[in-house]
């Protein structure tokens, strides 16, 4: 087999700016590129958690015809030390979460959405 790793994956946005914007300041993720010179009338944003290489999430301008896809995207996982606590600091910034904190076989998972709809899962492995 030649796949050896998956390196990004795709969120589309309505606004490149306004999400970069909620996925640094509000989520606390580091922007890692923001290239509108390489491909003309195309924007190649990334955002990633601060100390980890891979995998990076890119931040798509969703096409005219993609409009309907967005929010509707393949829930990514996000993990933490404390769910509980990162739950109520993220809460406390306006992030909307669709499920409160619940204690799993595994450990503690919670739901948020970003501006647009997209899901993402919060868990604490234990």
């Amino acid at each position: 087999m030649s796949i050896t790793k998956m390196t990004h994956v795709t969120v589309l946005v309505a606004d490149q700016d306004r999400a970069l914007d909620w996925y640094t300041r509000v989520l606390g993720l580091e922007k890692r590129q923001d290239d509108a010179a390489t491909i003309p009338g195309f924007r190649w944003v990334t955002v990633a958690p601060k100390n980890q290489k891979e995998p990076e999430i890119v931040l798509l301008k969703a096409e005219d015809k993609d409009q309907e896809l967005i929010g509707r995207s393949t829930m990514w996982v996000f993990e933490t030390d404390d769910c509980s606590r990162t739950y109520s600091e993220l809460k406390n910034q306006g992030v909307m979460f669709v499920a409160p904190p619940q204690e799993a076989p595994w450990g503690v998972s919670a739901v948020f959405q970003d501006l647009y709809g997209n899901r993402f899962n919060l868990a604490e492995h234990r």
